[in-house]
């Protein structure tokens, strides 16, 4: 008994020590991606685009309402960026990992994939906040049709610590069948699709309804209706499905996918790394060096 205690206890500690090695790992990724302007750049082109678009909004309003429409609008890209921090970004690093050995590093190490995952989630975390940030300037023309309290700042916290928690392992996972950073193209692609049936730039129940089914399917719906129900006021609820703004069923379907994701990552990876050796990561990296030249 004594000796299954303590091997239990070790398993645990073991774990606890992967997930400290991780946000570690996490923080200093962030540290070294912000030295990088092409990663700077990425992380503030969407904002710039959104706070354009959102001061060419100054002074227009909702059809039928007085409702500023810069502010209707805001919510919704608060959501689709986290949503797209998330998704896309992780998936994109997976390919590179592999190539220069750090999967296999990490495979090596006890619970090691678990610190990676834990790591990538932090990175992109941190990432998307200051991307999010960034639309706060633009967010002060809109300020005062906007909802901002306590209640405001809770919401958009859980909504965001919950988007990346959902969001950042099934990047990871999807990122794992990739065989090169090139073709992660292809999950940029697809989320621009699934955003158009996602309510975040035009409302879902004016959609069809096999459509609007599909929108909630997936956490880009989700997070923009979060975000809507933390910043706007409650008799724009009307516009949701259902007359309300469902907050229950949001943090539920959220945390189905963060479970599914924190379940599913792990073993992808696993799986992923047993294929790869030292020659392996060799070859790649001379394929890599060769398309260079």
């Amino acid at each position: 008994m004594t000796t299954t205690t303590t091997s239990g206890a070790g398993r645990v500690e073991a774990r606890r020590a992967a997930v400290r090695a991780g946000l570690t790992r996490g923080w200093l990724e962030t540290k070294y991606s912000f030295m990088e302007a092409g990663d700077v750049i990425w992380y503030l082109a969407f904002p710039v685009i959104y706070a354009v678009v959102l001061l060419f909004m100054r002074g227009s309003t909702v059809p039928g309402t007085d409702f500023a429409l810069g502010a209707m609008v805001l919510p919704s890209l608060v959501g689709m960026s986290i949503a797209l921090g998330g998704l896309t970004g992780a998936a994109s690093t997976i390919a590179v990992d592999r190539e220069d050995g750090t999967l296999l590093r990490a495979k090596a190490t006890p619970n090691g994939m678990i610190g990676y995952l834990v790591g990538k989630i932090l990175m992109f975390a941190l990432t998307t906040a200051v991307s999010l940030l960034a639309l706060v300037i633009p967010a002060f023309t809109v300020a005062g049709d906007l909802r901002l309290d306590l209640r405001t700042a809770v919401l958009l916290i859980m909504i965001f610590v919950l988007g990346m928690v959902a969001t950042v392992p099934i990047s990871v996972a999807l990122g794992s069948l990739f065989t090169s950073s090139a073709q992660t193209g292809l999950l940029f692609l697809i989320s621009m699709l699934l955003i158009i049936p996602s309510g975040i730039f035009y409302p879902i129940t004016a959609l069809p309804g096999w459509l609007q089914v599909v929108g909630q399917a997936f956490p880009y719906y989700w997070l923009g209706l979060g975000a809507r129900s933390a910043m706007l006021p409650d008799s724009l609820a009307a516009a949701e499905i259902g007359g309300s703004w469902r907050t229950l069923e949001m943090i539920g379907v959220l945390g189905l996918w963060a479970v599914v994701g924190m379940v599913l990552a792990p073993i992808v990876l696993r799986r992923m790394a047993r294929r790869e050796s030292g020659s392996t990561v060799a070859a790649a990296r001379e394929r890599f060096m060769t398309k260079g030249y």
